[in-house]
């Protein structure tokens, strides 16, 4: 019984990290441009128009959320203002999958958000 846990632990690590191998990290401005371009990114509770222009807008759980953006060395650079509240600056990584964004904060050290682009 001890070798099918193990088995099971092994094959559940291998399927996680081969699920997160599936997104590409954006190296580009005209990459992340034309992902989102026109699209809405969408995840529970949370839908975010990013313009090719550098403006955000949208909302997150029914309040407000605005700001701006820059790409700067590789990561996109966002400052927002969700319900009032500044969130700050945040310089974050981008990866692709299918139709599929993740944005991992401190220059991919920090926490991830996903969203669907629509």
């Amino acid at each position: 019984m001890k070798n099918v846990r193990i088995i099971a632990c092994i094959a559940m690590t291998v399927l996680a990290t081969s699920a997160q191998a599936e997104f590409q990290r954006v190296e580009s401005e005209a990459e992340f441009v034309s992902a989102v371009n026109g699209k809405t990114l969408n995840r529970m509770l949370v839908e975010l128009n990013v313009t090719p222009a550098g403006a955000i807008s949208g909302t997150g759980a029914v309040w407000d959320v605005s700001g701006n953006w820059t790409w700067k060395d590789g990561y996109f650079c966002r400052r927002l203002i969700w319900g009032g509240d500044d969130l700050g600056y945040n310089c974050q990584e981008v990866a692709l999958k299918g139709s599929k964004i993740r944005f991992t904060s401190n220059k991919g050290a920090g926490e991830s958000a996903e969203f669907t682009l629509r």
